[in-house]
């Protein structure tokens, strides 16, 4: 039986698609990031299949049993909290692991679904057709070396952020001193969904004059301005 890696809804869950609601009622097993947020997505849709934490800090234990019940014939759907998984979450790694250990013996079957990357491209309208993406920005180490890739970069990038250093990126790229264009997309797919375009100076001014801006999940999407010959 393969592993079905599924995307889930990253706010609504009207998202899901058909498929996946038959994958996730068919599987043997839901292998997700936090058992609680997936049984509040499983029982939406009255699904009561067996959910299973797999996240960054799983053992070797956990592992090898995904591994083992692959091995016997058992259906195994991988979720993340939100979005879909291989995307700046551990279920990367779970899929190459399966890969090495498993080879041809199991296949690893995608089941699209939604993802906070595109859904953020697709509505920006800052023209995303080649674009960076770095992921989720380090706290400390190794946070330089990414911004300097922004800078160096000739395509848009994309990054995700907290709402605790959100902040920080903007005054970050002030400092950087170059003329950046920031789109900021919040709560994406959420009732209070909204999409901020503005240098990093000008959406500092809107987060201090706006206190709900400062709350949700974010993809911000920066863009060097080209200099005028």
């Amino acid at each position: 039986m393969p592993l079905f890696v599924v995307g889930t809804p990253i706010g609504n869950l009207e998202d899901l698609s058909f498929r996946a609601v038959r994958i996730l009622k068919e599987a043997d097993y839901v292998l997700c990031e936090d058992t609680r947020i997936t049984r509040t997505l499983l029982a939406h849709y009255e699904l009561k299949t067996p959910t299973v934490s797999y996240h960054q800090h799983s053992g070797l234990s956990r592992t090898d049993q995904i591994v083992s019940w692959l091995k016997e014939g058992k259906s195994l759907a991988l979720v993340s909290d939100a979005g879909t998984p291989g995307i700046s979450d551990p279920g990367a790694a779970l899929v190459e692991l399966v890969r090495n250990e498993c080879g041809d013996e199991v296949k690893i079957e995608s089941v699209p679904g939604p993802s906070a990357l595109a859904t953020a491209i697709s509505i920006a309208g800052v023209g995303c057709e080649r674009f960076l993406f770095l992921g989720f920005l380090p706290h400390k180490k190794g946070r330089q070396t990414m911004l300097k890739q922004i800078i160096a970069s000739e395509y848009p990038a994309v990054v995700y952020e907290s709402k605790h250093r959100v902040l920080k990126l903007l005054n970050e790229l002030i400092v950087l001193g170059e003329n950046f264009q920031v789109t900021i997309c919040r709560e994406l797919t959420k009732k209070f969904e909204s999409v901020y375009h503005g240098s990093p100076s000008e959406l500092l001014a809107l987060f201090d004059a706006d206190a709900l801006m400062g709350k949700g999940e974010f993809v911000v999407i920066i863009r060097k301005e080209k200099k005028k010959k």
